[in-house]
């Protein structure tokens, strides 16, 4: 099997990981649409356990699993390798047999006790199953990604969603044509899990095969071509590698990228364990009203807000590598003008993402969704997105500095607050109480963050143009919103989807115009800056700043 250049790993990792986003977002959409407010609860509960749990087995360590095997093959130590990839599959299986039947036994408790869903164990039970087949396959993308086949999980993720989001759905309209009720449906769509990775396994085995057979014809050609030097094809036994010694060394790098990792699933999940109980002095105690409210942050709002940050997890993916390589020849121009450059980036390009949905979050809900119901907790939340980029994208930059227990230590303080702003904040304003709490342990864990890369580089982002930054964004969130509800008063006498669709396409065109130019006319973006930014945004900003450029020459 031939390895996948850097450019073309990262291409396949990138397209696939944003198909894979767009089709767990939009799964949600005709589940909202079948499904009642008890059955999207339950389905709710399920799937953001399931996701948190999964995160802690397994997050962070494909990427040591990566790392170790990649050296061990630059070493041509290929045996330990080997021994690093069974130990994880003996890792992966152990974890997934005891969270299997850790969160089996536990549902009826956590669904009653703690989620306060009665109901809610029979679509938590339904998605254990799932536990026992992904660990493993976490483990084979990493070893795939350290032989650098990139194509192998990519393939693997889209085959995953796919499934999910057919299955899943067919198997819920089925059971409401039997009559089984809103309870059963949530299981069954549930279980959509469970078969997307069955076929993602069966995708990672097949690619295993294929290497396998590779691996053992290299060897023969090896062995054929060094009959005049057998002693250099003498190499370390990986037998001799003890498992303790390979989990030692996974878990050291892994652990800190796990913990960071998983904050924005861990906040997810503790909105949705602890929203009804939390809330119950904001609702009046009406549990149908905060089940309700449960359904509408979860699969209408979550949904919505994980759109803008796609662009940040590229780039905190893409920036570690280029940082760390600075770094290690202590760069430091190099370091701070590649640290300003991404921050610069995330400000620049994924705001207005953010804005054009918060702006238009009434009409973007109603278009999505069965009925605009839940959009002002949308706008909450897709608000606080601008805030979970910089988190992510300082955490990467810090792991590229080769600093990974800062971020680690940032992430506890600022789920501490977010625990203790919860309480606080929930019983007096509900929903937008766990949002507000949310977004504040994203600002805390970013400014200790920048905090941190100052110490190593002065880092100078946007300087003096930070006043007409915000004046543009001001100016361009008030606009989008004007348009989006001027355009729903003209176009009122339309079909309901066509009314929502011309509105928000209306609030979008407004912001991104409005946003782009006040960035040219108030001098936010320079001409330096845009000759810095990645192809198609230069080409855009370099137009946009022309006339500009053209005066002051």
């Amino acid at each position: 099997m031939k390895k996948d250049s850097l450019i073309k790993g990262t291409l396949i990792l990138a397209a696939a990981a944003l198909i894979a986003r767009f089709l767990g977002i939009f799964q949600r959409i005709p589940l909202e649409h079948i499904l009642q407010n008890e059955g999207e609860a339950h389905f709710a509960i399920a799937n953001t356990l399931y996701l948190t749990l999964l995160v802690i087995a397994t997050g962070g360590i494909p990427s040591a699993i990566s790392k170790l095997v990649s050296e061990r093959y630059a070493l041509q130590r290929p045996e330990e390798a080997q021994r690093i990839y069974q130990a994880s599959l003996v890792f992966g299986a152990a974890a997934g047999v005891l969270l299997t039947a850790l969160i089996y036994a536990a549902a009826p408790y956590y669904a009653v006790h703690i989620a306060k869903t009665p109901g809610a164990e029979l679509a938590i039970r339904a998605i254990a199953p799932t536990l026992l087949i992904f660990p493993i396959i976490a483990m084979m993308r990493g070893y795939f990604q350290g032989r650098q086949i990139m194509s192998a999980g990519g393939i693997s993720q889209i085959i995953e969603q796919i499934l999910r989001v057919v299955v899943g759905v067919g198997l819920a309209l089925l059971v409401l044509a039997w009559g089984w009720g809103d309870r059963w449906a949530a299981a069954a769509a549930s279980f959509g899990n469970v078969l997307g990775g069955a076929g993602a396994l069966i995708v990672m085995l097949w690619f295993a095969f294929k290497l396998k057979r590779s691996d053992r014809r290299e060897r023969a050609a090896a062995k054929s071509s060094l009959t005049e030097a057998p002693e250099a094809a003498e190499v370390p036994k990986g037998s001799r590698l003890p498992y303790r010694t390979i989990y030692r060394e996974i878990f050291t790098i892994s652990i800190p990228i796990v913990i960071t990792a998983m904050t924005v699933q861990l906040i997810y999940t503790f909105d949705a364990s602890f929203l009804i109980r939390l809330t119950q002095g904001w609702y009046y105690e009406n549990y149908k009203e905060a089940l309700a409210v449960l359904g509408e942050f979860n699969f209408k709002a979550q949904s919505i807000a994980g759109i803008p940050p796609i662009l940040a997890i590229a780039l905190s993916t893409s920036i570690i590598p280029v940082i760390s390589a600075a770094y290690s020849l202590r760069n430091m121009s190099e370091v701070q003008r590649q640290t300003a450059l991404v921050l610069r980036i995330v400000l620049f390009t994924g705001v207005p993402a953010a804005l054009t949905l918060t702006a238009a979050a009434y009409s973007v809900t109603g278009l999505l969704f069965s009925s605009p119901s839940g959009s002002g907790v949308a706008a909450a939340l897709t608000a606080g997105t601008v805030f979970q980029a910089t988190m992510m994208t300082t955490n990467s930059i810090l792991f590229g500095l080769g600093k990974p227990r800062q971020p680690m230590m940032h992430t506890f303080v600022g789920i501490g607050l977010k625990g203790l702003l919860s309480v606080a904040l929930a019983p007096l304003l509900g929903i937008y109480g766990l949002i507000i709490a949310s977004t504040v342990c994203f600002i805390a864990i970013t400014w200790l963050n920048l905090e941190t890369i100052n110490k190593e580089v002065k880092l100078v982002v946007l300087g003096r143009r930070w006043v007409p930054y915000l004046l543009t964004i001001m100016v361009s969130i008030a606009g989008g919103w004007g348009a989006e509800l001027g355009m729903r008063k003209l176009a009122s006498g339309l079909p309901d989807k066509l009314e929502y669709l011309v509105a928000a396409a209306a609030a979008g065109i407004v912001v991104v115009v409005l946003y782009l130019g006040l960035l040219a006319v108030l001098r936010v973006v320079t001409y330096e800056d845009a000759k810095s930014f990645p192809g198609p945004l230069r080409k855009l900003f370099v137009v946009l700043l022309k006339p500009f450029q053209s005066k002051s020459a």
